[in-house]
């Protein structure tokens, strides 16, 4: 069985209507500086939070730093409920999007990339990088930096369904006795 674990977790969704951030950044737990992005976006790192959620100007949020599909959308409702309750937005019903899940992984095994990459269509320039990548466009899309320790990040996945079918494809890629 191969042990991996959720590292970050980033979700999407928008208010629908512009927030001004000058304001917003009077609050206790958002940080707000002019300098950054040209004064466009505020970060919301709460007590009751488990990530940090950047509401940009145009009222569009990003949820990041949290490890699981389900703490992610609570952290954007938690950002939209506190909006609504200081009067910064109007109530809105928030349509979350996961778009990314990095997951990192131990594959139990040595893996000679070398070997791999003359066999599999994988990205490896050792002088460059010291992983290979092996891309996955079907039945899901990722990408997977491979190392030769057995460790792998897998990128890309959009629910944490896909990750035991896509360490299952890694695996049956690597051959049994790699190193």
């Amino acid at each position: 069985m191969v042990r991996f674990d959720i590292v970050n977790v980033v979700a999407t969704a928008s208010l629908g209507e512009r927030v001004n951030l000058k304001d917003l950044g009077a609050m206790k737990g958002v940080t707000y500086n002019q300098e950054v992005y040209g004064g466009r976006v505020a970060y919301f790192r709460l007590p009751s939070m488990k990530g940090t959620v950047s509401v940009f100007s145009s009222g569009k949020m990003i949820s990041t730093g949290t490890k699981s599909e389900d703490i992610a959308i609570n952290d954007l409702t938690y950002v939209k409920d506190t909006l609504v309750e200081k009067g910064f937005t109007k109530p809105v019903i928030l349509v979350p999007m996961v778009q990314n899940i990095v997951v990192t992984a131990n594959l139990g095994r040595s893996i000679d990339l070398e070997t791999l990459a003359g066999k599999h269509r994988l990205i490896y320039e050792p002088e460059q990088f010291p992983g290979a990548i092996l891309k996955i466009t079907e039945p899901y899309k990722a990408s997977i930096l491979l190392f030769a320790s057995g460790k792998a990040v897998i990128t890309g996945l959009k629910n944490s369904d896909e990750i035991p079918q896509v360490l299952n494809m890694v695996s049956k890629t690597i051959p049994a006795h790699s190193v």
